[in-house]
């Protein structure tokens, strides 16, 4: 089988977020949520799975769809039951009291904290408590075609991953190649994560999905190790590899605010970066899926190219944004709608 219209990893990364979200077997009863190019500042991964306690999803749902950044998480997660002055309330962030005031109000515009004044005080009292959600991050790395120079910087990052085991599992996700042994078992990667090859059929549609290489759980309530820098090798390259080691307590809020963002965005927020207002701008169905089209060059296109920059971009003319239903916006707007629609039904 073949793959003709994926010639880059943008519509490959697209139809492995389909493929987990319908295919991906999580352990126990969790229940799967989906998101992409998200991560920490030094690193972002292509695909995230988030396998998620189900019942902890819905009352995670009642703090709203957006997402809650480490400041808010450190707010709502240690408000008291009753009333007490913030600063009483609250551990030392390790930073000035006036964003952790900044965040407090945020909360209570948002409605997901009490907040009243006591005088010249302050004073907090949860609505509800935080529930514990998250079970296990599944982090995937999406390379389709693992040449030489791609393996080897493929190796590097993965390397950085397992060391530092932000994620439970670290998988990379290739394209089946026909090879009776597939080429993506002779890069050098760590043993502990795993490989998925992809077939498809011809115009794009998955297959099959196949394991080649299971992964190892990481342990990710232990210290991580960031590497920061290493030797680049060679007989004469004394220099020493440096790195630090990453708190227990740290890593698990980084991974709570990593699923949080997660939460809110899923893997269909890419029509954010992308000129759906274009006429050239269509969605075409692929088992289930939208997935972005281009009708000026008659092909899939990436995020990055399409965009205002894009020499075939056309506003979509004014008429399409008068026209009521189904239009209303044009057909760009109507496959945001349907994406938005998508991505909700896909949380809770």
């Amino acid at each position: 089988m073949t793959c003709e219209r994926i010639d880059h990893e943008f519509g490959f990364e697209l139809r492995v977020c389909r493929w987990a979200e319908r295919a991906w077997e999580p352990a126990g009863d969790a229940a799967v949520l989906v998101s992409r190019q998200l991560g920490t500042r030094e690193r972002r991964w292509d695909t995230i799975v988030l396998e998620v306690d189900p019942a902890g999803l819905v009352e995670r749902e009642k703090f709203g769809r957006e997402h809650l950044d480490s400041d808010l998480l450190h707010v709502v997660r240690n408000a008291p039951a009753g009333w007490e002055w913030y600063r009483d309330a609250l551990p030392d962030p390790g930073y000035p009291w006036r964003y952790v005031r900044e965040s407090v109000h945020e909360a209570d515009d948002r409605g997901i904290l009490d907040v009243r004044r006591n005088g010249n005080r302050i004073e907090i009292r949860r609505r509800r408590e935080y529930p514990d959600w998250l079970r296990r991050i599944v982090a995937i790395e999406n390379k389709p075609d693992l040449d030489a120079s791609a393996a080897s910087a493929l190796a590097d990052q993965v390397e950085r991953d397992v060391a530092l085991s932000l994620a439970d599992e670290v998988w990379i996700a290739t394209r089946r190649t026909g090879e009776r042994v597939e080429p993506a078992l002779f890069v050098d990667l760590p043993v502990e994560a795993g490989i998925l090859a992809f077939e498809f059929e011809r115009g794009g549609r998955i297959a099959e999905a196949e394991v080649l290489w299971h992964p190892r759980t990481l342990d990710t309530a232990a210290p991580g190790t960031r590497i920061l820098d290493r030797p680049t090798g060679g007989g004469a390259d004394r220099s020493a590899a440096r790195f630090e080691y990453l708190p227990p307590t740290e890593k698990a809020e980084t991974r709570l605010a990593i699923a949080e963002r997660a939460y809110e965005r899923g893997w269909r927020s890419y029509l954010d970066t992308m000129r759906s207002d274009c006429r050239h701008f269509e969605g075409r169905f692929e088992s289930g899926a939208v997935l972005p089209w281009c009708a000026a060059k008659g092909r899939e296109q990436t995020a990055a190219e399409c965009s205002g920059s894009c020499g075939k971009f056309e506003p979509e003319p004014p008429a399409w944004r008068t026209r009521g239903p189904p239009i209303e916006g044009g057909p760009g707007a109507g496959i945001r709608r349907l994406l938005e629609r998508r991505r909700d039904h896909a949380r809770p």
